[in-house]
């Protein structure tokens, strides 16, 4: 976990097709001090990283970003609302690298989505 103390995963399930894991973000994370003051925003970055972080999860390995396509940005995260994301994955992984197609929602809809592609590092 690049941040420590931001989120904790309070369910998964897994399918044939899909990964869903839901985690639950600390309102109260430091990174919240300057993104943004009284308003507090997650940083998109931030949203692509968990991603990151769930497929290394699923796979046990440490991954690269290589590509980001598609990135859509559609809402505002703001944890004080709404601190329960939903991360909706699907993984595949093809020799040495992982794709994943993302979406990830909260009670107001749909956050984020993403298409990346990975590389396996260890």
């Amino acid at each position: 976990m690049i941040l420590h103390n931001f989120y904790r995963i309070t369910q998964k399930s897994v399918t044939a097709q899909q990964r869903t894991t839901e985690i639950e973000i600390n309102k109260d994370h430091e990174i919240y001090n300057g993104h943004f003051p009284g308003r507090p925003v997650t940083p998109g970055v931030v949203l692509m990283q968990l991603f990151k972080e769930e497929v290394e999860r699923h796979f046990q390995k440490q991954l690269q970003l290589v590509r980001a396509e598609n990135v859509k940005f559609m809402a505002v995260c703001n944890p004080s609302e709404d601190a329960k994301v939903i991360l909706e994955s699907e993984i595949e992984e093809t020799g040495e690298f992982i794709k994943l197609k993302g979406l990830a929602k909260n009670g107001k809809g749909n956050v984020l989505k993403i298409s990346s592609l990975y590389r396996i590092l260890s």
